[in-house]
């Protein structure tokens, strides 16, 4: 099976990338290598983790280049350099620019913590509890131009409590991240992933490998007398 090299773009302290690391690391991930770490925070504790698992770290920020595009192009840039198959973003807290997705279209992957297309962008625990929700939940979903907008991967449907805060919404949410990340990142390595219009096929895929809902329901939930 082909090799798959992987960059990652992360901004703080990267607890989704230590969980595909962890997957690598125990086999889960067998033909996957992280290449390399970019952020654009020189003080991002990502750049420690991926010291201390001999992963090559990189700062790029905007400011050391004339435009957005050419800071795009030069992310873009380093990442051939490393012949790149696969990006994922891990708490990259940019906007993706239009040069990075148009060289790698549909090879850049990133998580968001709630069940799109609902509540995109910022805080999406907080927007699912103001409104009242009583599932939320997190998407993996390739990246496009837009806000959250891309094809959805996999996602997981996590219970809102009637106690919870942000808080605590998010600390359950991110548990189920750090399963479905690298769940996608396998899919693609296997050359599973098809992308269709808005929907990604999962080729091959079993009972449940379609996406991970939790809790799950009953077998039978309304049994016949």
């Amino acid at each position: 099976m082909t090799r798959h090299n992987l960059a990652v773009l992360a901004s703080g302290r990267g607890s989704n990338f230590q969980a595909i690391i962890d997957a690598v690391a125990n086999g889960y991930l067998p033909h996957v290598t992280i290449r390399v770490l970019v952020t654009d925070n020189p003080g991002a504790y990502a750049l420690d983790r991926a010291r201390q698992h001999g992963i090559e770290p990189m700062v790029l920020t905007p400011r050391q280049f004339s435009s957005r595009s050419e800071y795009y192009n030069a992310i873009a840039d380093e990442f051939r350099k490393r012949d790149v198959s696969l990006v994922v973003l891990a708490g990259f807290m940019r906007i993706v620019g239009k040069e990075l997705i148009q060289a790698f279209p549909n090879r850049i992957m990133n998580i968001h913590p709630a069940l799109l297309p609902s509540f995109p962008g910022l805080h999406g625990q907080k927007q699912a509890l103001d409104y009242g929700v009583r599932v939320s939940g997190c998407t993996v979903h390739f990246v496009d131009e837009g806000m959250d907008t891309g094809p959805v991967i996999i996602q997981a449907a996590v219970p809102v409590l009637d106690d919870d805060t942000e808080e605590t919404l998010s600390s359950r949410i991110l548990t189920y991240e750090h399963q479905i990340y690298p769940e996608a990142i396998r899919l693609f390595a296997e050359g599973r992933l098809e992308v269709s219009g808005r929907r990604v096929i999962i080729k091959g895929a079993a009972a449940g490998e379609a996406g991970l809902i939790a809790p799950p329901l009953p077998a039978d939930p309304f049994p016949r007398q």
